[in-house]
């Protein structure tokens, strides 16, 4: 039976055409030419098994006092909505609430930014005119212009550079931006180098520790939060307590993982690291078996991130971004059972980490996301898929070993469970346990 099994996975279905039967499940047609809000919102309508009626219902509860409408008329304009001829423009926040997000990951702006363009076009200066302006004997506005501008681009690049080479191009540039220091510069000027340096610092880590190179993460960590606190800058701080949360998240310290996010909170609780904090928050408590407290804390993260304005540069890692919030949700609701929503959320994922041309911009949310799928196919029976779906997601380029081996053990243990006896699956979970033995 296994080795008809296998025969039918190789030569009558193709990855592809598994992926896609996935992928696109509960969308419609594949010429579906709706609005992707008015798409998201008969699938998360679906995903909890609502009909449009009870999706109304839903809506009115959190309607302001102010706001009346009538049951029919709401059902009328939601009919409108999810065909896509009218958007709901009075009700985005209320709608993205009622499916547990926020109206920027809902509804999302356009907004990107080319890092070397604005380079230029702030300072006029490109790579070698900073580098040589750096070994002048002074510092002026222009050049801390310029290397803001460059840490601003390197954390963008973290998404999909290669590990290796943003390791090197991030520690050239903490180099060059220390030895500022020794130069005639004013206190401010002071100040933003230290701050600087420390957002550099904080990259450095990050990459340090998806390499698989703890000690050094955590060591450039500690740095980090030391510079945060010589210039005074909230931001690096509460990231470097965000750093601590994550890496005790993927060791399963998982009461260290809300320890370092409440002292992160604590530290900067209005700034959007604080939102990041209170996902790690829900994972942990996920993990924990709290499902009220999940939901707490991912409640408090949406709010908080609701009532920040839309970034100016959601590439930056460094900065929350609306629809970063449903990679959380999903993470939290996979670990709680909830499947159905939290396969929809890994769709909603893909399909805003991946560009037009089918170029994937977020390739470590998308691994992630792939897990997702192949942990509910598990459950739901579907052993091909499951294992298509673990496949694709630990072939990526650029990868967070800690993060991906955490989230993939979720799906080894869905396969011990549910295919025990299957040699396919036990061949995939010895390959899981390789990969989080090479951490």
């Amino acid at each position: 039976m296994l080795g008809r099994r296998r025969a039918g996975l190789r030569s009558g279905i193709t990855l592809v055409g598994r992926l896609r039967r996935w992928t696109v499940r509960g969308r419609g047609t594949a010429m579906d030419e709706r609005p992707d809000w008015a798409r998201r919102m008969v699938e998360e309508r679906a995903a909890r098994d609502w009909s449009q009626v009870d999706a109304v219902r839903a809506l009115m509860v959190r309607l302001p006092d102010d706001q009346v409408v009538s049951e029919q008329d709401l059902l009328r304009q939601w009919k409108r909505w999810e065909a896509g001829d009218a958007q709901p423009v009075k009700y985005k926040s209320v709608i993205a609430q009622t499916f547990g997000t926020t109206t920027g990951a809902f509804f999302p702006e356009k907004s990107r930014r080319d890092g070397r363009a604005e380079i230029l076009q702030v300072s006029g200066m490109d790579t070698v005119d900073i580098i040589a302006r750096l070994r002048a004997s002074d510092v002026d506005v222009a050049t801390l212009d310029a290397l803001r501008i460059t840490a601003d681009r390197l954390c963008c690049e973290y998404a999909y550079m290669p590990a290796d080479q943003l390791l090197l191009e991030g520690k050239a540039w903490l180099a060059r931006v220390v030895g500022l220091q020794h130069q005639r510069v004013s206190l401010a000027q002071h100040r933003e180098i230290i701050a600087l340096a420390g957002k550099l610092s904080l990259l450095v880590g990050c990459v340090e520790y998806d390499s698989g190179r703890p000690r050094d993460a955590e060591a450039t960590r500690q740095a980090a939060l030391m510079l945060g606190q010589e210039a005074g800058e909230l931001s690096v701080q509460g990231w470097a307590h965000e750093m601590r949360a994550w890496f005790s998240l993927t060791r399963g310290d998982y009461r260290g993982v809300i320890a370092a996010s409440e002292a992160g909170i604590a530290v900067a609780p209005n700034e959007s690291v604080a939102v990041q904090l209170y996902a790690q928050k829900a994972k942990a408590w996920a993990r924990l078996g709290d499902r009220t407290q999940t939901e707490v804390a991912l409640d408090q993260g949406r709010q908080l991130l609701e009532r920040m304005p839309y970034p100016a540069n959601i590439e930056d890692h460094f900065v929350v971004d609306p629809a970063k919030w449903d990679f959380y949700r999903m993470d939290a609701l996979r670990k709680v059972g909830e499947n159905r929503l939290a396969e929809q959320l890994a769709r909603e994922v893909i399909r805003a980490g991946t560009d037009f041309d089918g170029t994937e911009r977020s390739p470590m949310r998308i691994a992630e996301a792939r897990v997702t799928l192949g942990v509910v196919a598990a459950r739901e029976g579907d052993l091909d898929s499951a294992l298509a779906f673990g496949e694709r997601a630990l072939t990526g380029s650029r990868r967070s070993l800690p993060s991906l081996a955490m989230v993939s053990a979720d799906l080894g243990q869905a396969l011990q469970s549910q295919y025990a006896h299957a040699s396919e699956a036990q061949a995939f979970v010895a390959h899981l346990r390789e990969l989080r033995g090479g951490q």
